[in-house]
């Protein structure tokens, strides 16, 4: 017969395990991502701090359109989170975190459903995004991202 206090703990262990945590320095590996319908850039990277709930990631992309700079900020709660440059949620689903927003790009406004997953051994951070936007469509674009 299970106790029902070691059955609470049990249950509490299962319902918080540890999170991947996606802090570290990483870089995107063309060769490996796919860009459906985006240009592919040059040069992608990503600085993350992550100490859940809180994400905190600065990118700089470099490309045919030149330079990019974003600094995000999300909890990965659920909760709202407005930004410069992007408005959204992030939650987890298992192990996975999905983020959600919308961001203005040349007088449209996209939205974005990633989903954040890390390999067993820590190493690569694929950002798996489906992307929508108005009088243009939707497509898919899968960034493979290796640590530094």
């Amino acid at each position: 017969m299970i106790r029902p206090i070691f059955a609470a703990v049990i249950f509490s262990a299962v319902l918080y395990a540890a999170k991947p945590d996606f802090s570290g320095e990483w870089k995107m590996n063309g060769s490996k991502s796919e860009f459906g319908k985006m240009m592919a850039p040059q040069i992608l990277t990503r600085s993350i701090q992550h100490h859940d709930p809180s994400l905190e990631y600065r990118s700089y992309q470099k490309g045919a359109q030149g330079e990019v700079r974003t600094e995000i900020k999300y909890t990965t709660d659920g909760q709202p989170c407005v930004n410069q440059e992007s408005k959204g949620a992030a939650r987890w689903i298992g192990d996975n975190l999905l983020i959600e927003y919308t961001r203005p790009f040349r007088g449209l406004e996209i939205s974005s459903k990633e989903i954040w997953s890390l390999s067993g051994d820590g190493k690569t951070l694929t950002i798996s995004s489906h992307v929508s936007i108005p009088q243009q469509g939707e497509y898919d674009v899968k960034l493979i991202f290796d640590r530094q």
